[in-house]
C-alpha cells in the first residue's frame, strides 16, 4: 500500500467513523496538556477529570437519545439538582436509603414523561415546555432545601457504591454509556428513536409509535438526570440547591453535539456523548493546571460546539458520497 493510499483509507475511516475524529482530537488535547503542565498524568489528576465529566456524561446520556427523536429537555440540569432532596424528603421521613433512591428516580421518571406527554400532546415545543419546567423545579428545589445546602447520608454500602466509593463514579458513567448506547444501537426501541428523529411521517407510517417514543426518552433524560445529582451530591457529601442549573444542562448538550449529535434529530451516539465530555473535561482541568482563566474556557467550549456543528454538517455530506463509491 502507498504512503497516498493509505492516507486516503485513514482519512475515510475518520469520515465513516463517527466518534473517531472527536477520539483522535480528545488524545491530541490530552498530550498537548501532558507536555504543558505539570501533574497532569497523575492518577489523582484523572479522578478529578472524572468529577468534571460524569455529571456531563451522564445527563449527556439522556440528552442524546432525545436530541436524536429531534427534542431537547432544558430541564434536566434542574432535576439533577432536585433529585437528591426528593431522596430527603423519602429518606427523612423513614424510608431506607435504597427504596428512597428508587422512590425518587421514579418521581424524576414520571415528571420527565409529564413534560414528554404536554410536548408531544399539545403539539408544544420542547424547548416552551422544559423552559417552563426548569422554573418549577428550581423553585421546588429551593423551596425543599431552604436555599442552603443539606448533609447527605454518609455511611453505608449504597453512599460507597453509589458515590462515595474511591473509583464508583467512573464506574456509573461507564456503565450507563454502556446500557445505552446498546439501547440505542442494539435493540428495537433504539431504532424506533433513530426513526422518529430522521423520518418522523416515515416512522409512524411505519407503525411506530412516535409520541410513545419522545416520551419514553423525556422519562430517561429525567431519570438519568436525577442519578447523576445523587452520584455527585453523595460523593461530595452534601446536596446544594445551586449545583446543577443550566449549568450542567448546557455542558452535557455541548458535550453530545461535540461527539456528534445532530441537533436536527436522527443521528447520534452516546459513546460520541462521553468523548465529547471526555475533551470538556480535559481542557477544563488542562486551563486549571495552567492557570488559565476559567472564562476562557467559556469562549473555548463556544468555539468548539460552532466548529463541531459545522464539522458535522460537513463529515454527513463525505459519508454520503463515499458511501456511493
Amino acid at each position: 500500500m502507498t504512503d497516498r493510499s493509505f492516507g486516503r483509507t485513514v482519512v475515510q475511516a475518520l469520515v465513516r467513523q463517527k466518534e473517531l475524529s472527536i477520539l483522535v482530537a480528545t488524545i491530541a488535547v490530552a498530550i498537548y496538556f501532558s507536555v504543558t503542565t505539570t501533574g497532569f498524568n497523575l492518577s489523582d489528576n484523572y479522578l478529578t477529570i472524572v468529577h468534571y465529566l460524569a455529571p456531563w456524561a451522564i445527563v449527556g446520556a439522556g440528552e442524546v437519545m432525545l436530541l436524536i427523536c429531534g427534542e431537547i429537555d432544558l430541564s434536566a440540569g434542574f432535576m439533577f439538582t432536585l433529585s437528591p432532596f426528593v431522596l430527603m424528603s423519602f429518606y427523612n421521613g423513614g424510608t431506607p436509603l435504597i427504596l428512597a433512591l428508587i422512590l425518587a428516580l421514579l418521581v424524576c421518571a414520571a415528571i420527565g414523561a409529564a413534560n414528554g406527554f404536554i410536548s408531544t400532546r399539545f403539539g408544544i415545543a420542547s424547548f416552551i415546555v422544559t423552559l417552563g419546567s426548569s422554573f418549577l423545579l428550581e423553585g421546588i428545589s429551593l423551596l425543599m432545601s431552604n436555599g442552603a445546602p443539606v448533609a447527605a447520608p454518609s455511611s453505608g454500602w449504597v453512599v460507597s457504591a453509589f458515590g462515595k466509593g474511591h473509583w464508583s463514579e467512573t464506574l456509573w458513567v461507564l456503565g450507563i454509556v454502556v446500557v445505552m448506547q446498546i439501547l440505542l444501537s442494539a435493540t428495537r426501541f433504539g431504532i424506533s428513536t433513530q426513526a422518529t428523529g430522521g423520518n418522523p411521517v416515515g416512522a409512524a407510517e411505519a407503525g411506530i409509535r412516535v409520541n410513545m417514543v419522545k416520551v419514553v426518552n423525556f422519562a430517561i433524560v429525567s431519570t438519568l438526570a436525577g442519578l447523576g445529582g445523587i452520584i455527585d451530591g453523595l460523593r461530595l457529601g452534601s446536596f446544594d440547591p445551586t449545583n446543577g442549573g443550566p449549568n450542567t444542562m448546557f455542558l452535557a448538550v455541548a458535550s453530545a453535539v461535540i461527539g456528534g449529535t445532530a441537533l436536527l434529530g436522527g443521528r447520534g451516539t452516546v459513546v460520541g456523548a462521553l468523548l465529547g465530555a471526555l475533551l470538556l473535561g480535559i481542557v477544563f482541568d488542562g486551563f486549571s493546571l495552567a492557570g488559565v482563566s476559567a472564562n476562557t474556557f467559556d469562549v473555548v467550549l463556544g468555539a468548539a460546539i460552532v466548529v463541531a456543528m459545522l464539522l458535522n454538517v460537513y463529515l454527513g455530506h463525505l459519508r454520503k458520497r463515499l458511501s456511493h463509491i
